[in-house]
């Protein structure tokens, strides 16, 4: 008769259980009765959160105990491609979790004069520093919304102290790494070919720090410096201290009719004869934005992003901005190198500005004559008749005899509006549908930039801004979650690229 085997297994997961049974014991006392609800709460987010740091722990020396007991490999390789011998076991790692820190102990392959390797972290896909994934990933989620100092206290408050802030912005600057890569492999949403296709280009200012500074606007800081203390600035002004981001949008719209009097209120207000059209709406919005690279080369990466939307370009394309030189010759030089049919169009808002300026100059500043004038003159544009309206406006000013700034301010306005009259074709674009505003670009800028690297006190270094840049527009293309596991995988193959050399024996 077979003799029953009378070893005892030991639980793996007893010291788990011993904690889980304090926890249940105290939740039992009568001390704890006595407490509130939020004691209570309390009492069990502390001891709930070392519990599972207890089952990771136990879980993690589980799995080197059977690395140990397991047959060896048939051969372990380094990454210089040569056999390590020897097993040596006891070999630990410290690896900080969302729980708290736990302890990774693993066998380590060696040979006389080269480096050891452990197969066990190409198994747990361990970073090659102490912070493991899930902090890596929280600590990312914490610093696009808010501040580093934010970040830090938000994961202290569900983690404990885990991370500290230097380390976060170090996580946040990695994590922002392949994400070139990432939308170079993502595959655009197909669209149908009645849907105009709209590109639209901005520039905001960021704040940085003097080293972070392109080199002609820290030599005007230095130069700055060196006169001394000047007179005080006007409320924002921040001269020589900032760098231009660019942010770029591509996005589909529903194309809607509309007419000049659904954009152009007239002097007084609408009356309930006419009911306004609703503009056409944006879907499938994705930005992308960068401190570090030129603007030609992220209105590049905006046509990349359209192409891979329209190969055939069977779509309109439609490009908006707001009116710079610089900005124009780059869509335009794009284009031409893509052959790519586009039609641009000025930001209706910036030729609005220039209108109510020259209305100011006609007439005084929150008068109805002026409002009529700049209502006028904008519906005229509307119906594309700008170069008239430049004309118009010459001519009333030499009738007039405008002088000093008054002059300067409607020559201002003609001169943009004959600068551009191949960029003001509104009456086209109301009658096919398309968007005459760069809405979908200025709240880019808003939210990309305003709304975290424009906080009041910060200043950025390059690395730190480009990052946290990147993956808030990552997250505004709601891509964040898909973008952090392709960068999981992405650093795993960067830290274990020879892991495949390394097969467990059969």
């Amino acid at each position: 008769m077979e003799r029953y085997d009378t070893h005892d297994v030991p639980d793996p997961f007893a010291c788990s259980m011993e904690a889980v049974e304090s926890l249940a014991a105290r939740l039992s006392a009568p001390e704890t009765a006595e407490l509130d609800h939020a004691a209570v709460e309390q009492l069990i987010e502390t001891d709930g959160r070392e519990i599972l740091r207890r089952f990771f722990q136990d879980h993690l020396d589980l799995r080197a105990a059977r690395e140990e007991q397991a047959p060896p490999p048939r051969a372990v390789f380094g990454p210089d491609r040569e056999v390590r011998p020897y097993r040596e076991r006891g070999h630990a790692r410290q690896l900080t979790c969302l729980f708290g820190t736990v302890s990774v102990t693993r066998c380590a392959w060696r040979s006389r004069g080269l480096s050891n390797v452990h197969p066990a972290d190409a198994q747990l896909s361990l970073p090659r520093g102490r912070h493991s994934h899930g902090v890596k990933r929280l600590a990312v989620r914490e610093a696009v919304r808010g501040s580093y100092a934010q970040a830090v206290a938000a994961i202290t408050d569900r983690c404990g102290p885990v991370l500290g802030k230097r380390r976060a912005e170090s996580l946040t600057v990695e994590a922002a790494g392949d994400i070139d890569a990432f939308y170079h492999h993502k595959i655009a949403s197909p669209c149908t070919a009645d849907m105009p296709l709209v590109i639209q280009v901005d520039q905001k200012g960021v704040v940085m720090r003097p080293e972070a500074l392109r080199e002609a606007t820290r030599r005007a800081a230095e130069a700055k410096k060196r006169q001394g203390r000047q007179a005080r600035l006007a409320p924002g002004e921040k001269p020589n201290r900032k760098r231009m981001a660019t942010i770029a949008c591509v996005h589909d719209t529903h194309p809607a009719q509309r007419r000049p009097h659904d954009i152009v209120h007239p002097p007084g207000g609408r009356t309930r004869l006419r009911t306004v059209r609703p503009g056409p709406k944006a879907v499938n919005r994705w930005c992308t934005a960068s401190l570090i690279h030129d603007p030609d080369d992220v209105i590049a990466e905006a046509f990349t992003q359209a192409n891979d939307r329209d190969p055939g370009h069977h779509r309109p394309w439609l490009v908006l901005v707001d009116g710079a030189r610089h900005q124009l010759d780059l869509v335009e030089a794009e284009a031409q190198r893509r052959n790519a049919k586009i039609h641009i169009l000025i930001d209706f808002v910036h030729v609005a500005e220039y209108a109510w300026t020259a209305a100011h100059a006609f007439h005084p500043v929150g008068s109805l004559e002026a409002e009529t004038f700049a209502a006028e003159t904008l519906t005229a544009i509307l119906h594309g008749h700008a170069a008239r309206v430049a004309g118009e406006m010459t001519a009333r000013a030499e009738k007039e005899q405008l002088t000093g700034a008054k002059r300067d301010s409607v020559d201002t306005c003609v001169r943009y509006l004959s600068g551009h009259l191949d960029q003001l074709r509104y009456d086209t674009a109301l009658d096919k549908g398309w968007p005459i505003a760069t809405g979908s670009v200025e709240g880019a800028c808003r939210h990309l930039v305003g709304d975290r690297l424009d906080i009041t006190g910060a200043r950025w270094g390059l690395a730190s801004a480009e990052a946290v840049l990147k993956l808030r527009a990552v997250h505004a293309n709601g891509d964040l979650d898909t973008y952090l596991a392709y960068h999981h995988t992405r650093e795993h193959q960067r830290t274990y690229p020879d892991q495949h050399h390394n097969q467990p024996s059969t």
